[in-house]
């Protein structure tokens, strides 16, 4: 009989410890679709979002028993979109001034639940190469989207090309440009197209994912942000974002600390040097 006892305690046990590891798996998530199992949907761009994802953050989870399930995204609009719906747990493109401005223009809230990593701005050569000799009326192409064409005009201004009204600030666009010395044309284009029309314009003001999905590296760039700004920094910083009824979310905070971990740096240096730096 004391045998017995002990293998129905041993088999309490056991059930116990089944259990809190299945409570600790349905935490991941309160709402009825995959994540309750361990699973984590996420969307991001293909690189270097979907790449870090994939190859640094997923074989790490799974050792938590988190599987992650990235879903591929080549535009802006949508991850947030499918993030608001419930299609996705979180997702992992967009910066933190793009965050507050798609929450202000959609009525949205959206929350960042963690600073990943910095991708600085590059100004790539198309037509021409020599940024310092740029010819009267030469075409530079900027993205479209909201902060990100701020972003952009602002780094131009700092090279000295045009002047920005003060007041716009990182919500600049082209209507902003009080100067403008050379008569310069900014062509405006949806950020995921720069790369591929480099050679209709001179230059163009690339985000970093989309020159890194187009083969280019900061090294390609004839100028760069400063990405030893704080401000800079703390404004285009990348960042996990969700609903607010997960933020506190295990398996989202399981993922976040896995990218903040020591190991990560040293991973995004040897696969995209500087053009794409640990926060």
């Amino acid at each position: 009989m004391k045998f017995a006892n002990a293998n129905i305690s041993r088999r309490s046990l056991l059930a116990t410890l089944a259990l809190a590891a299945a409570g600790s798996l349905a935490a991941c998530g309160a709402e009825g679709h995959a994540h309750e199992h361990g699973t984590l949907r996420i969307g991001a761009s293909p690189s270097p979002h979907a790449e870090i994802l994939n190859d640094f953050a997923a074989p790490r989870l799974k050792e938590r028993g988190i599987e992650l399930d990235v879903i591929e995204y080549t535009d802006y609009l949508k991850p947030n979109e499918d993030a608001i719906s419930g299609d996705l747990d979180a997702n992992y493109f967009q910066h933190i001034n793009y965050l507050n401005n798609y929450n202000e223009e959609n009525g949205s809230d959206l929350v960042n639940v963690g600073a990943i990593h910095y991708e600085p701005f590059g100004i790539f050569p198309g037509r021409s190469s020599d940024l310092d000799d740029i010819a009267e009326g030469a075409t530079i192409s900027v993205p479209n989207d909201p902060t990100n064409e701020g972003r952009a005009l602002l780094l131009l201004q700092d090279l000295g090309l045009i002047t920005i009204d003060e007041a716009a600030g990182v919500t600049a666009t082209v209507n902003d440009i009080t100067d403008n010395p050379r008569g310069i044309k900014i062509a405006e284009q949806e950020a995921a197209v720069l790369p591929s029309t480099l050679a209709d314009v001179d230059f163009a003001v690339i985000n970093g994912n989309y020159a890194i999905d187009a083969g280019l590296s900061l090294a390609d760039a004839v100028a760069t942000e400063n990405a030893d700004s704080t401000a800079v920094r703390e404004q285009y910083v990348n960042i996990i974002a969700t609903r607010p009824e997960l933020k506190d979310d295990e398996c989202i905070a399981a993922l976040v600390e896995v990218l903040k971990g020591d190991d990560f740096a040293a991973y995004l240096q040897e696969t995209f040097g500087d053009s794409v730096q640990a926060f």
